[in-house]
């Protein structure tokens, strides 16, 4: 006789969902074309880690138009993503999930950020009936646009791009602001006493 643990349903207030350059690694003007320049921000894989113990599903959902633009292609991505689930593990986390939209700005999909198809792929995957009151964390407006559409709670991170999104100022409107992913992961989890 087996017994199987009950699982609890998957709340979307416990979904976050982030942002990859600028909010898990370092961002590059001239994209992040090869494994060697996907340089993680140590305290964000270590805050990924902290946000699936504490009972939270984290999934990505970026934007990477360098493979249209051919600077570099899907098995390179993978290689990236890999590497990002390994050092993710490592540290006793998981990332449910990962969306990307390998399109330019020019392809008239609906994935591309700010869009909400990656946000959708995530929710279709991830098996949840809808997005609101899950988190869209990132570092530019486009990131928040996508979660806003899908009535996500949103953060913007100053890592990346996202010191010069909050200069900029607009469109931040019930958005949260952090240092990182890692303060982030802090005021989330750890109540205030």
């Amino acid at each position: 006789m087996s017994s199987s643990t009950p699982t609890l349903p998957l709340s979307p207030k416990r979904l976050v969902i982030l942002d990859r350059d600028g909010v898990i690694n370092q961002d590059s003007d001239a994209y992040i074309k090869s494994l060697d320049e996907w340089i993680p921000y140590p305290s964000a894989i270590d805050a990924i880690a902290r946000l699936c113990q504490a009972g939270y599903t984290v999934a990505v959902a970026t934007n990477q138009s360098g493979i249209a633009r051919g600077y570099f292609d899907e098995a390179v991505l993978a290689q990236m993503h890999d590497r990002l689930q390994t050092l993710v593990a490592a540290q006793g986390g998981q990332i449910s999930h990962i969306a990307y939209c390998p399109h330019g700005p020019n392809d008239a999909c609906n994935c591309r950020k700010p869009l909400p198809g990656l946000l959708i792929q995530v929710q279709h995957a991830l098996g949840f009936e809808a997005l609101s009151g899950s988190w869209m964390i990132g570092d530019s407006l486009r990131d928040l646009q996508a979660g806003q559409a899908v009535a996500c709670r949103t953060a913007l991170v100053r890592t990346g791009k996202g010191a010069a999104t909050e200069a900029k100022g607009y469109g931040l409107d019930d958005t949260l602001i952090f240092d990182d992913l890692a303060a982030f992961t802090t005021w989330l989890i750890e109540p205030v006493e």
